[in-house]
């Protein structure tokens, strides 16, 4: 199984960050656009009841346990839909995007037929086009995507 750059690693953990509370106890928030989730972006619920269940977690079992799952996840995603060979940089800004946005948004983006075409700079302006969460354009998707069309171009 193909696993994602450190770099990738990195622009993911700093775009998620790690919400901490207390000293070192991470506890679930709700993300931008009102998700419940814990560590570096894992997912919970889209309503409370299912957080109640959650415990404060250290930074260690956010990294080694939550992020890897979810890694692991997203990277069978990429591979499963995108069919022509991509470099490292290329495997990893598609991770993340699809870390951020979930699979099903790669799946259905004009960035998924770019880089399955082998337009891979038209594909690097893509990650451009989704910068809006809620309905908002937020500044830091603005940046979040240009690093990710970056780390694809690399």
């Amino acid at each position: 199984m193909r696993g994602v750059s450190q770099n990738a690693i990195d622009l993911i953990k700093f775009f998620e960050g790690l919400h901490k509370v207390e000293g070192d106890h991470i506890v679930p928030y709700k993300d931008a656009v009102g998700f419940w989730t814990i560590g570096y972006g894992h997912l919970l619920s889209r309503d409370r009841s299912a957080v109640n269940t959650w415990e404060p977690i250290t930074e260690e079992y956010a990294e080694q346990v939550l992020l890897r799952n979810d890694l692991n996840r997203f990277e069978k995603g990429v591979i499963r839909l995108i069919n022509v060979p991509l470099t490292d940089g290329q495997f990893g800004a598609l991770v993340a995007f699809s870390f951020n946005l979930g699979l099903g948004s790669l799946q259905s983006s004009t960035l998924r037929k770019r880089v399955n075409e082998g337009e891979h700079e038209s594909a690097a302006e893509e990650f451009h086009r989704w910068i809006f969460a809620g309905g908002r354009k937020l500044r830091g998707l603005v940046t979040r995507r240009a690093a990710e069309s970056k780390l694809y171009l690399s």
